[in-house]
């Protein structure tokens, strides 16, 4: 079934607004600044996304055809109960993918009328009865053996906005000012489509009311087709497609902090100009296109992508002063072991394992970002005798990680030197999408794919 394609609204900006964009679109010397640069290389089978701070990789991204199965976070789907299991508190949804997805009773939206008459209203069999039609969205991407998670608190996002259909939510990113959020929430009250509920996004921040509005009446316009092909389609179907991989990290992350995106396929190219133009135009300069022809280098051969991908899929990381970082994965979680390794230091012991564990602290979660790592992950720092030590490491720890936009929880620092962290996991890592499974070892191992590092070029 053809997905609902996103609507554009082609009205204009008033002046004293437009104004106000250009401005968020800064520029030294005519050409944009920012800390970010986007690289976006595009094959015959696969779309590679590479975001550089500096001449570090920061995030790694790699889309494939095959990927239509197994990376459909944010789809819409009419699915089909196929059976409820009371003890699990959860139901088994047909979507229309290869295994069933999975409903958990907190995700279930509740009918009024069956609440009131109910003995016992949050028993999820007395909401979802097997054969029963079903309107839910992907909230987690299918792993491993699981399937996809679903949720009936459906929400599409647009680029400064979130739609919540059919539900009062409203609220604004903690991330912005107070100031900034008094003021958007100044232009909510105004523009808030009732029934339905809105999130305010970070990228709103400096936005117009204009521009905001004309966001929310594209989202409503997309809701209004979803809706009324869920009417005239019939279980398990899909509704709505999230944008391609390119396209939706464009959405979520670009921003005045990216100098430029270059992307080295020009129908790619394109696509991205059409959809900034109608949604930040203020961004569209620093779109450009990458003639590898024209080049003397392919884009990411240019900014060592290859070479630090390699790196990234190496278990070990060393780190600035001779200590290192080893990165192991299992079925339940990741493990992280911090080693002085060839770090001798040249004060006391005390000092040198306190220097080992800030550097770790420091880099750990860049290579959690890199790797998008999810999950539970246990980091076995260097054993530190003193209460003060423990406390500096951990703080910096929370520190680096609270700068990422992924939603993370880090526990307390044992007296072994252990710490946990809970990261939100979406879909598959670095490592996963980068290889495959050994099948001469059944599994033990894993191939990396020399193709997606740049083998042969």
């Amino acid at each position: 079934m053809r997905p609902v394609e996103a609507v554009t609204s082609g009205e204009p900006v008033l002046l004293d607004e437009t104004a106000m964009a250009r401005r968020r679109g800064r520029s030294r010397k005519g050409r944009p600044v920012g800390r970010y640069l986007m690289a976006i290389h595009s094959t015959h089978d696969s779309t590679h996304v590479a975001v550089i701070e500096g001449r570090s990789l920061m995030e790694y991204y790699v889309s494939r055809p095959a990927d239509d199965v197994t990376e459909i976070h944010g789809n819409i789907y009419l699915g089909k109960v196929k059976n409820v299991l009371p003890g699990m508190e959860a139901a088994f949804v047909d979507i229309g993918t290869p295994k069933n997805g999975i409903i958990y009773r907190g995700d279930v939206l509740w009918d009024s009328e069956d609440v009131e008459r109910s003995s016992s209203p949050d028993r999820i069999e007395k909401a979802l009865k097997p054969g029963q039609s079903v309107f839910c969205q992907v909230s987690k991407n299918p792993f491993a053996h699981k399937g996809a998670r679903l949720t009936q608190q459906v929400s599409l996002a647009g680029r400064y906005v979130v739609l919540m259909p059919d539900n009062p939510t409203y609220g604004i990113s903690n991330r912005l000012s107070e100031k900034e959020r008094r003021r958007l929430r100044r232009i909510m009250e105004k523009i808030k489509p009732r029934p339905h509920g809105l999130i305010v996004r970070t990228a709103a921040e400096g936005v117009t009311s204009n521009e905001i509005s004309l966001d929310v009446e594209r989202l409503l316009s997309q809701w209004e087709q979803i809706r009324k092909l869920s009417a005239r389609s019939k279980p398990p179907a899909l509704l709505y497609r999230e944008p391609a991989m390119a396209l939706r990290i464009i959405r979520e992350e670009l921003s005045a902090d990216y100098r430029s995106v270059l992307i080295d396929d020009r129908d790619l190219f394109k696509s991205v100009q059409e959809y900034l133009r109608s949604v930040a135009p203020e961004l569209l300069e620093r779109i450009e296109y990458y003639d590898e022809g024209a080049q003397s280098l392919p884009l990411f051969e240019r900014y060592h992508v290859y070479s630090q991908l390699r790196k990234a899929v190496d278990k070990t990381v060393l780190l600035p002063s001779g200590g290192s970082l080893v990165i192991e994965h299992t079925e339940a979680m990741t493990v992280i072991d911090v080693n002085t390794a060839r770090n001798v230091g040249s004060t006391s012991l005390r000092q040198t394992i306190l220097a080992n564990n800030l550097e770790a602290a420091a880099e750990i979660p860049r290579q959690l970002r890199l790797r998008d790592i999810g999950g539970i992950i246990v980091v076995d720092f260097v054993d530190m005798d003193d209460k003060e030590d423990r406390k500096q490491v951990l703080s910096d720890l929370r520190d680096a990680l609270s700068k990422q936009t992924t939603r993370t929880w880090v526990g307390e620092i044992t007296p072994l030197g252990l710490v946990e962290i809970s990261r939100r996991r979406v879909g598959e890592g670095l490592h996963e999408s980068l290889s495959s499974v050994c099948a001469t070892c059944d599994g033990w191992g894993r191939v990396l794919d020399e193709g997606l590092l740049g083998a042969g070029r």
